[in-house]
């Protein structure tokens, strides 16, 4: 604590934030029982927001932000998505067992006997996946079609996992598809969830290609800052296609974090990911539900946030860089609407083009997708237009 206030000692507001979110987190704090023993003292939907709590504690509190007709369905969705992940994730699972599970994991949602021992890579996660039927029993008690969303995105993504067992990640085309089943497919059940709850219109469903933007901003500006930590655990998650224009191993990077083209591969991946922000900004301008609004928009202030950090970054490359936690305090309590959203928005992307320089390779290309930003945000004509379109379409 004493060094997140020290990094933003000269932001007196990041520091409010931070004694802010740090009294009112308290309700949201772990046990300080462990999972396994929460499992034995605690009901089956009391177990699903303990383990929320265990696994994904930012997670637990953000959804607080949501209706509360809404709040065991996402808190479901996302423990069925996390034991999904855990199997997959689990390098000493055999394979031979581990793939048709993955492409079948979404029917176990409705079988009270399943259950899985010793996997997962993390303690909290095996102790989920060895109480699963905690879980499905809180899913079948849900609406049917809150159930049916969540099995759906379950199969798409278990299978998209299991596809890409066998794919490298090679051209940018493989990178999205990637992307899509990993945090795509997210976007795409949540917005299935919102309809479903009729807190969003029942045409939001419908939007995939803006729901799925949402999730590929997040999961791409991950996978760009955890380049250091993926390295050390053997995983590849940049497109090879990309970072072979600028280095024959992956680690070149590692080793030489301040060679020009170290950097460049990292702005390249940035202004991909980029590309991604109007049709985020799009999502967020037509959802009319206030607290499904915060749910989804302070993760991605965070993820433009953060991308404003890591662009032109060498320490992406020798550690975990992170925006200050002084001023993630401050994005979660002060994005309320669109037009904070278009602020932080604009600011990060300004951000940006001031680290911007013509000695860049991607130089035209990241200003363009800047350019399209401040359009995006400074052109209420434009906007209205785009809000509208989205609105025809919903209304079909």
């Amino acid at each position: 604590m004493l060094k997140d206030l020290y990094q933003s000692a000269l932001f007196p507001s990041e520091i409010k934030a931070m004694l802010k979110i740090k009294i009112e987190g308290q309700k949201f704090a772990p046990s300080k029982h462990s999972l396994e023993e929460l499992a034995l003292m605690e009901s089956d939907k009391e177990f699903c927001y303990s383990a929320l709590n265990k696994v994904s504690r930012s997670f637990a509190m953000v959804i607080q932000q949501l209706p509360e007709d809404l709040k065991d369905a996402v808190c479901v969705f996302y423990l069925v998505l996390r034991a999904l992940d855990t199997v997959e994730d689990d390098m000493k699972f055999p394979e031979a067992e581990k793939w048709p599970l993955l492409r079948e994991f979404h029917k176990k949602s409705y079988d009270e006997t399943f259950k899985l021992s010793g996997v997962g890579d993390q303690d909290d996660y095996t102790v989920l996946l060895e109480n699963y039927p905690k879980v499905t029993r809180v899913f079948k008690s849900l609406h049917p079609s809150y159930q049916y969303v969540i099995s759906d995105i379950c199969y798409k993504m278990g299978n998209g996992m299991a596809d890409f067992s066998e794919k490298k990640v090679h051209s940018i085309e493989d990178y999205d598809l990637y992307c899509h089943y990993v945090a795509g497919l997210v976007g795409i059940g949540l917005s299935g969830l919102f309809s479903a709850s009729g807190a969003e219109h029942p045409g939001l469903k419908d939007q995939n290609q803006l729901s799925n933007s949402m999730g590929l901003l997040l999961q791409k500006t991950n996978i760009i800052r955890d380049y250091c930590e993926d390295l050390q655990g053997d995983r590849v998650f940049w497109p090879s296609d990309v970072w072979k224009q600028y280095a024959d191993d992956l680690d070149f990077f590692h080793k030489n974090p301040h060679h020009p083209k170290s950097v460049a591969c990292l702005n390249h991946l940035v202004t991909d990911a980029l590309r991604h922000v109007s049709d985020a900004l799009a999502y967020m301008s037509i959802l009319r539900n206030k607290k499904v609004f915060r749910f989804c928009a302070i993760p991605q202030v965070m993820a433009i946030a953060t991308l404003a950090k890591v662009y032109n970054n060498p320490q992406v490359f020798v550690g975990n860089v992170k925006i200050r936690k002084g001023l993630a305090a401050k994005l979660m309590l002060e994005t309320h609407n669109i037009e904070d959203v278009y602020e932080y928005f604009d600011q990060f992307a300004r951000e940006i083009l001031r680290k911007l320089s013509t000695n860049d390779p991607n130089y035209h290309n990241t200003k363009a997708q800047l350019e399209l930003i401040f359009a995006t945000i400074d052109e209420p004509a434009n906007l209205a237009k785009n809000i509208l379109v989205q609105e025809e379409k919903m209304s079909v």
